[in-house]
């Protein structure tokens, strides 16, 4: 029997496909080109960004596997540190792209696993070929936003790493005086002579190399907390001017008591203002709140939630089922949560307020598709919209 390479093949222009798979690293791309099954795949490496030997990489494939030039190119790479820009790229150009979930990528179960880019690469590009050949449910899929969509998203995210770094520098100034036995109220103020009068544990004030850099510290908290006053107006200033289609979700949610104007920002702009959900597993799914079993044999247990979807939409979720439990003790999602976990213990209740929350979002989302109100759930008053 002869053994012939793939190469030496005549594709016909009509069903043939050029496979190609991408690791994205910072200062590098390795490219994986393939034609089908079976075959050992093109591996090349380029400047990582390059989109001009890009596409040379593509149309050397083409001639190594001697396609026709017009051949159509199927691609997908891991959704990660490049975002969505080469989504995009890659779409004007006519290949067919996919952005995948890396942690849906199949790996060994081995205790040591190697963990390579060529070993990554070819992974990736064998599962290409079966998810194009109809085996869907290979690898999960990451849905990228439009360019609008994705600005949207950058106020909140933005407000959120500020408050945090606004936090971390007020710790850091904390520890720092705590090393002289001082301890400070939760209103720190240290502006001016304020910072003068402070006196370590002996009644000696405080060294210039310390209280030098406290006053940095201080000016940057300032800084911070002028950046939050800022984007905290804008975006009020939005919820009350601007009537497009997801400042309007936003609204109808915040009309709820127990929901505020951040957890219905974050809840529209990150999940209910530009996805589509054909069911409620999809959207837990989403938000990482599903549940993963383990029952193999004789053994059973519950692993905790997956924690695989929207880390934001899951954060936000938690804090909106604890104040639903609060501002909506008549609900029927409160009534069901203090029937089964009220009096079960402390541990009890952090899980069902985690099932509580995948509730709550099913809820809203029913509420903004089909203003499906939930059972027993009170609005605020018209006082309390317009403020």
């Amino acid at each position: 029997m002869t053994k012939t390479t793939t190469r030496n093949k005549q594709y016909n222009g009509d069903h043939a496909v050029l496979y190609l798979s991408l690791e994205l690293g910072a200062a590098k791309w390795c490219l994986g080109f393939s034609t089908g099954l079976g075959q050992k795949p093109r591996r090349r490496t380029i400047e990582a960004g390059n989109t001009e030997i890009f596409q040379k990489e593509i149309a050397a494939a083409k001639k190594r596997f001697r396609l026709p030039q017009n051949t159509h190119v199927k691609s997908c790479y891991e959704a990660g540190r490049d975002g969505f820009w080469l989504h995009r790229y890659l779409t004007s150009v006519g290949v067919e792209n996919i952005i995948i979930d890396s942690s849906s990528i199949e790996v060994k179960r081995k205790k040591r696993r190697a963990k390579t880019d060529r070993l990554d690469l070819e992974k990736m590009l064998l599962m290409l070929i079966r998810y194009s050949l109809g085996e869907k449910k290979v690898w999960s899929i990451v849905r990228p936003p439009s360019p609008e969509e994705e600005d949207r998203r950058q106020m909140h995210r933005e407000l959120k790493s500020i408050k945090r770094e606004a936090t971390r520098t007020t710790n850091r100034i904390r520890g720092l005086l705590a090393t002289q036995g001082i301890r400070i109220s939760q209103s720190m103020d240290l502006e001016g002579e304020k910072l003068d009068a402070i006196r370590t544990w002996d009644g000696e004030p405080l060294r210039e190399g310390l209280k030098n850099r406290l006053r940095r510290e201080w000016k940057h908290v300032l800084f911070l907390k002028e950046q939050i006053s800022e984007l905290t107006a804008i975006r009020r200033k939005q919820h009350k001017e601007e009537s497009e289609p997801d400042i309007k979700k936003i609204k109808q949610l915040s009309w709820f008591c127990g929901i505020g104007q951040e957890s219905s920002w974050v809840l529209v702009r990150e999940l209910f203002g530009w996805r589509s959900f054909q069911n409620r597993r999809e959207l837990a799914s989403l938000t990482g709140l599903t549940p993963t079993p383990y029952d193999s044999g004789s053994s059973i247990r519950e692993q905790g939630i997956s924690k695989s979807g929207n880390r934001h939409v899951r954060a936000i979720a938690i804090e909106m089922a604890w104040a639903w439990l609060r501002y909506q003790p008549d609900s029927s999602l409160t009534l069901w949560f203090n029937k089964r976990f009220a009096d079960a213990g402390k541990r009890a209740r952090k899980v069902g307020i985690v099932a509580l929350a995948r509730k709550l979002i099913i809820a809203f989302w029913k509420y903004l598709e089909w203003g499906l109100i939930p059972d027993g759930a009170k609005f605020k008053t018209q006082e309390m919209r317009i403020r």
